[in-house]
């Protein structure tokens, strides 16, 4: 039978691009808001795009971060693209004028990883168009992906200090992948059941493709 994946609906992200691209893995895929339907599933994927502090209003609203929070601690897989991923984090800050030193706005995330996700350092911002990515050597998320192959970013704001190693042995340490742009940032994350990209895989080509297809594999 073919994995049941729900893209969760909370107001925010490509939503019928994100469902295109899962069915074309050969999932079943539904977009619900449904939290029964998000629970029950084998995978949630959980998109994003926008404003962190708007996209974690709509999501608390829903109750996504419930949600995803039980999944993750019974073991059911999660997939976090762009805000999606970033909320999965301790704090995003942002600014709405950085250049004339407007106070930053603070907003708490999901808290599944520490860290904070803030503007991107960089000559040119936002980050927005095609870009290599650094995967470990042990990845599961771009297996058969080559290391010329490029994804497709469109954010402003990323997370580029990596806080969590795994204190426990029996616990294998997250599977960090980085890309830069002005300066090194986090670009997925692969995390027992918790997996994340900053990147659009949805909109990436053949390689974004690959990339759903090797997380609907290990659902």
């Amino acid at each position: 039978m073919a994995s049941r994946v729900v893209v969760f609906d909370y107001g925010s992200g490509n939503l019928r691009s994100a469902q295109r691209a899962m069915e074309r893995t050969g999932a079943d895929v539904t977009v619900t808001s449904d939290p029964h339907a998000a629970l029950d599933a084998d995978g949630l994927l959980v998109p994003g795009v926008g404003a962190f502090s708007a996209c974690m209003t709509s999501l608390r609203a829903a109750g996504g971060d419930r949600i995803i929070g039980r999944r993750v601690a019974g073991g059911r897989p999660v997939l976090g693209i762009c805000v999606g991923m970033q909320v999965l984090f301790d704090r995003g800050v942002e600014s709405a004028d950085p250049g004339a030193g407007a106070e930053a706005e603070v907003t708490g995330g999901c808290g599944e990883w520490p860290g904070t996700v803030d503007r991107l350092r960089a000559p040119i911002v936002p980050h927005m168009g095609w870009n290599t990515v650094r995967p470990p050597e042990d990845t599961r998320l771009f297996a058969g992906i080559g290391p010329r192959e490029r994804f497709y970013f469109v954010h402003s704001y990323a997370v580029r200090e990596w806080e969590f190693t795994s204190a426990n042995e029996r616990i294998p340490a997250p599977k960090v992948t980085w890309s830069e742009h002005g300066e090194p940032f986090v670009a997925a994350v692969e995390n027992g059941p918790l997996w994340a990209t900053q990147f659009h895989p949805e909109k990436s080509g053949d390689a974004g493709a690959r990339v759903l297809a090797n997380w609907v594999d290990t659902l």
